[in-house]
């Protein structure tokens, strides 16, 4: 599970697994969890996190897009 950023509470990561689905991330806070689909930056699915949070998590997500694709394709050989 290689952490690609730290921000604040979050930690966004993606799973070795993960190499057979187009780019993605997770993001993580405590017990929640959220999967976002990459370029463009939309939300796959959430647990535990309200409306609100997903809005912020939107946000921190597309504001990073590219450097967490490039993240995604450096670990996966893109």
């Amino acid at each position: 599970m290689p952490t690609v950023l730290r921000a604040g509470p979050y930690r966004v990561f993606f799973f070795s697994a993960d190499r057979g689905e187009p780019p993605h991330v997770h993001v993580e806070r405590e017990a929640r969890r959220a999967k976002f689909w990459l370029s463009p930056v939309r939300l796959q699915e959430s647990r535990g996190f309200n409306r609100s949070e997903i809005n912020r998590l939107t946000e921190l997500v597309q504001k990073h897009e590219q450097q967490l694709l490039r993240a995604w394709n450096e670990f996966f050989g893109h």
